[in-house]
């Protein structure tokens, strides 16, 4: 008899604590879906700063090279200007930034700080052959071996990062300095490229000068890769400036037959580290069309899904006439780079003294974000006014596509007078004129711009 009680009791026991948590547990809401917007931050399509008009298509972000000369101007002397004068210009349009700096630049002159020529630094000159019908061009590329060259980049990024890392105004930087257009290659005098001595030098130099803002490298590679220093397991994103032309093919500098190449590590890198890059010129406008009439361009969902790409670089769809099939398939094609984050159910449970806030985060897109952007939450009063205090809802940082979220918040609520209260949500952009953070939600901006609505509670009479 007294096993059959202590059982009894045991299952008593088990009930009242299944009970306690059908109670406590959250009473889930659904919340609908519909397309976040194409220019949300940090991901897109990413036009050419003075492009013709970037606003023919939506873009959070707008690209820029540099000259190493534009900034470097006499040993340890630098003229920050150039830069500034850009990453201001994109900022009022309200866009994040990407850059590059280069050495060497098909066609132009100057890329060089002279005073590192005046101390001796031997260039090679020669004619390099453009894609037809452009006529070849002069090309300057420096002797990467030299050490006052090599010590004059390493402390150009370290000065860069001193001053601009985790800079609002920048979204990324591309690691340049090396090669054509600052491409990591001097194809076809590949004899010139720097050695992996060099490359080790530059990688390591930003790898301590960047903790917050990510450095992105044009080819992914391993340790027996017989031209690129391993770069598999540092803290790089990468760039396809080749992208649905060079990105799925069958030759080794294809993109990514490089990542498979570079291992297991290298493959998984979208997943903590942004890849991004440049939509080739030969596929611009034309990768989104149904036939693009080249058979040469790639099926542009099948880079995207490969590569997990979030911004491209491109030209196309900046210009003037693209027809409106185009353009459609292109809004289409863009919402899948990156992230694309649904709130699917929200949980609103209010107390004498706060409201908890409970959500499910979907990332319907391909990649994570990678910044600690803020979530916040927030009670609009019935005279259209955000109150406070806020609560702090965690980071949309590192939410993997197929693996869904939680995120809670507290808000305190004893200041508030009884009634009804909208609860809003957003994901701050630290930069003041940036483009918000929306997401795939029928009720975004439903109440205020910028903010998702996740529903009403009421608020007591306290005190009684």
């Amino acid at each position: 008899m007294s096993a059959l009680r202590g059982l009894l009791a045991l299952g008593l026991s088990m009930l009242l604590i299944s009970a306690r948590a059908e109670v406590a547990a959250p009473a889930w809401q659904p919340l609908a879906y519909a397309p976040a917007p194409a220019d949300n931050p940090l991901k897109g399509l990413v036009p050419y700063a003075g492009a013709a008009n970037p606003d023919n298509f939506p873009a959070s972000m707008e690209f820029s090279y540099f000259p190493l000369s534009a900034v470097l101007q006499a040993e340890d002397r630098y003229d920050w200007r150039a830069l500034e004068r850009f990453l201001d210009a994109a900022a009022a349009r309200g866009r994040q930034a990407v850059f590059r700096f280069y050495v060497e630049y098909p066609g132009k002159s100057g890329s060089i700080p002279p005073f590192l020529l005046d101390a001796g630094l031997a260039i090679t000159r020669y004619s390099r052959p453009s894609t037809p019908p452009r006529p070849p061009v002069d090309n300057e590329t420096p002797d990467y071996s030299n050490p006052a060259l090599r010590a004059a980049m390493v402390k150009f990024i370290h000065a860069l990062g001193a001053r601009y890392d985790g800079d609002a105004r920048i979204g990324f930087i591309t690691a340049g300095l090396l090669g054509m257009w600052g491409e990591w290659h001097d194809s076809p005098r590949n004899d010139l490229f720097a050695s992996k001595a060099v490359q080790q030098e530059i990688m390591d130099a930003y790898a301590a000068s960047f903790r917050i803002t990510p450095i992105l490298l044009r080819y992914p590679a391993g340790a027996t890769h017989p031209v690129y220093a391993d770069n598999a397991q540092a803290r790089f994103g990468y760039h396809d400036d080749s992208f649905a032309w060079g990105t799925l093919g069958s030759k080794d500098w294809h993109f990514m037959n490089l990542t498979r190449a570079a291992g297991q590590v290298a493959l998984q890198t979208w997943q903590t580290r942004p890849i991004g890059g440049e939509i080739r010129p030969e596929a611009w406008g034309k990768v989104f069309d149904a036939e693009p009439g080249n058979a040469a361009i790639e099926d542009f969902r099948a880079c995207v899904d490969a590569t997990h790409v979030s911004w491209l670089m491109d030209s196309g769809m900046f210009r003037a006439g693209n027809p409106p099939e185009r353009r459609q398939r292109a809004l289409e094609a863009v919402r899948h780079m990156g992230y694309e984050f649904q709130v699917t159910q929200v949980a609103l449970r209010p107390a004498d003294a706060q409201l908890a806030v409970a959500l499910q985060i979907s990332n319907l897109g391909v990649a994570p974000f990678y910044y600690a952007w803020p979530i916040e939450v927030a009670l609009l009063g019935a005279d259209g006014q955000l109150l406070g205090p806020r609560g702090a809802a965690g980071s949309v940082l590192a939410i993997l596509p197929g693996t869904p979220a939680t995120r809670e918040a507290q808000l305190d609520t004893r200041t508030l007078a009884a009634g009804r209260y909208r609860v809003l949500l957003r994901v701050a952009n630290p930069l003041a004129l940036g483009k918000p953070l929306r997401f795939a939600n029928q009720a975004q901006d439903q109440d205020l711009p910028g903010w998702l609505s996740l529903g009403s509670v009421e608020i007591g009479q306290r005190g009684r």
